[in-house]
């Protein structure tokens, strides 16, 4: 069956690319050419004076440039993400976060990050799982979820979603960015990240953030895109991904060219192992990882055992 999606969804990508550059062809010149994909370092720029660079899907970019370059991804893509979500995974993605917040086990009484949360997915997941507990830690009226996330577009789409919904005041939105969270040390009980930090620029930087928020014995978990393990099914999944969503992106939200940069993001992001072992290095102890359809994606998990 995903064969049979991706080789229309090939078909389909060159002929998008074909009509593009007939209407293009007279038009183009170096300054309106896309910039081409490299994995190499540009020389150093009067904009960059430091030569720090690092990716924008497969583009190397300046490290000062990537957090706007993403904006505008996720700008665009606000009003279409969850339908495409759904449309992508053919809705698999919600028996992850359900997973997700499952391994949570979130508690009435407690104080919740969920950062990158945008639309509300998450949170709106860990409100509705401390309303259905027994209330045997305190009330779930004494329970605060906050949603952080530097894309004032997703967050007025999470908003948006949460009207009417009974735990819609025990939610607070805020914008900010996950290498530098506008709350004080030691303030929060779990912080979550769902498909938000291979998007951050400095991933080390975040997870010293998501350390110092946390109280001592509070929870980290990151559900992300990881890495198949079967050599087969990567083969399948990966010409499934880079051939078939951006055609969709195209098709449904007319917008190839940020869900191209999306599946480039999954692939410049660290394994399993690699990632477990950038969360040790932040700080946590009693790191795991848990895949998820074989590897597509994977739940990290640590505990600040340390103040």
């Amino acid at each position: 069956c995903l064969m049979a999606l991706v080789q229309p969804a090939a078909r389909a990508a060159r002929a998008i690319w074909a009509v593009r550059a007939l209407s293009n062809a007279g038009q183009s010149s170096p300054t309106n050419a896309p910039p081409a994909a490299s994995n190499s370092a540009p020389a150093q720029d009067k904009t960059n004076p430091a030569g720090n660079f690092t990716h924008f899907g497969y583009r190397s970019v300046p490290d000062s440039d990537k957090s706007s370059l993403v904006a505008e991804v996720f700008h665009n893509v606000a009003g279409s993400y969850d339908l495409m979500n759904d449309v992508m995974s053919a809705g698999v993605h919600r028996l992850w976060k359900d997973r997700f917040v499952q391994l949570l086990d979130p508690y009435p009484g407690s104080t919740f990050l969920d950062v990158a949360g945008g639309t509300g997915d998450i949170a709106f997941r860990i409100a509705e799982h401390v309303r259905s507990r027994p209330f045997l830690y305190g009330s779930a009226k004494d329970s605060r979820v906050i949603v952080c996330d530097i894309n004032s577009s997703m967050l007025k789409k999470g908003k948006e979603r949460s009207y009417g919904r009974e735990y819609c005041d025990d939610l607070s939105w805020v914008g900010g960015d996950a290498e530098d969270l506008p709350l004080p040390s030691a303030s929060v009980d779990a912080y979550t990240i769902a498909f938000g930090i291979r998007n951050v620029t400095h991933v080390d930087r975040a997870l010293r953030e998501a350390f110092r928020v946390l109280r001592p014995g509070g929870r980290f978990m990151c559900l992300e895109f990881s890495r198949v393990t079967n050599p087969l099914l990567r083969s399948v999944y990966d010409m499934y991904s880079m051939q078939a969503i951006p055609v969709l992106g195209e098709v449904i939200a007319r917008d190839m060219a940020s869900y191209q940069y999306l599946v480039e993001s999954i692939r410049k992001f660290p394994p399993q192992d690699e990632f477990a072992a950038m969360i040790k290095d932040a700080g946590f102890g009693n790191v795991t990882y848990e895949n998820l359809t074989f590897g597509v994606a994977a739940i990290h998990s640590g505990f600040k055992l340390k103040a």
